[in-house]
């Protein structure tokens, strides 16, 4: 599933190519998504203009004309294609686990500007899109959510009161969208090594050194993500056709059996299942 870094990936990626530009058709061929796609969406999208394409969390926010907002959630194999109206382009994925053309099936939703359209394919059907009629709304929509570690609210006040008394494991709050929005499994992993932290530790045994730690890292570890493309498990592209290189500095995800990349180490990367999700750490410098 695409996390923070590679939604706001694509996000830049779009915003590059709708931004002022009027919706001329939308056609949707399947509804069948994680929730059925709104009947009225059609209507809703076109005549109106892109003003910005924003993000929130995982979520693309489509920012229209009148004030209206339309969310696209890319669940865990969506795809969103960008394709000349006149033109053979081949390379077409602004997005990640799948190949970088355009798919024979599974083009769920097109939307079709004057020299071009987007196209979301999706083979899981596990993504959604969602009409938002204004900006108070959309506020609501979010508010059940944690903020994103870049957010103010984020902050070591805020991290060591909701750990307080709690008796979860690390990881699982760190993958919990209550808590923080945004950081998903890959991240995770990264994040807790660079704190020296094991991701079954209770987080009512963490110090305060412990979640400034989280704090820290938590920015840090996105940040250089973005900075880097995103990670590119599989074919992961940008608009551009460049693949995200986030992966080559992987300290632990995917790395089970090999050697700590920490200096003066002598761990062993191990992976274990923890809540039906795969998590890397290392069983020397993690405790």
């Amino acid at each position: 599933m695409p996390e923070l870094p590679e939604v706001e990936i694509v996000r830049q990626s779009l915003d590059k190519k709708v931004k002022w530009k009027k919706v001329k058709k939308v056609l949707v061929r399947n509804r069948n998504l994680r929730f059925k796609i709104p009947s009225k969406l059609r209507s809703f999208l076109e005549g109106k203009k892109i003003m910005k394409v924003k993000r929130f969390s995982k979520y693309l926010i489509l920012c229209l004309s009148k004030e209206n907002f339309c969310l696209i959630h890319l669940g865990m194999s969506g795809t969103i294609h960008l394709i000349k109206n006149r033109g053979r382009e081949f390379k077409t994925n602004t997005s990640f686990y799948s190949s970088p053309f355009l798919p024979k099936k599974h083009n769920h939703v097109e939307i079709i500007f004057e020299s071009f359209r987007i196209i979301y394919n999706d083979p899981r059907r596990f993504g959604f899109f969602q009409i938002i009629e204004d900006s108070n709304t959309l506020k609501k929509k979010f508010s059940q959510l944690g903020p994103e570690p870049f957010d103010v609210k984020f902050n070591l006040g805020y991290i060591s009161s909701f750990f307080k008394g709690k008796k979860k494991n690390i990881k699982n709050f760190l993958i919990d969208q209550n808590f923080v929005s945004g950081i998903g499994n890959i991240y995770a992993s990264e994040i807790l090594f660079l704190c020296k932290i094991n991701p079954n530790k209770k987080v009512y045994l963490l110090k305060l050194l412990d979640c400034k730690k989280i704090l820290i890292y938590s920015r840090k570890v996105l940040i250089n993500a973005i900075k880097y493309g995103g990670s590119s498990i599989r074919d992961f592209k940008n608009v551009l056709g460049k693949k995200g290189k986030f992966q080559k500095n992987f300290k632990v995800y995917d790395r089970a059996g090999l050697n700590c990349k920490r200096n003066g180490c002598s761990g062993i990367i191990k992976k274990k299942i923890i809540t039906n999700r795969s998590t890397f750490y290392c069983n020397m410098c993690q405790i």
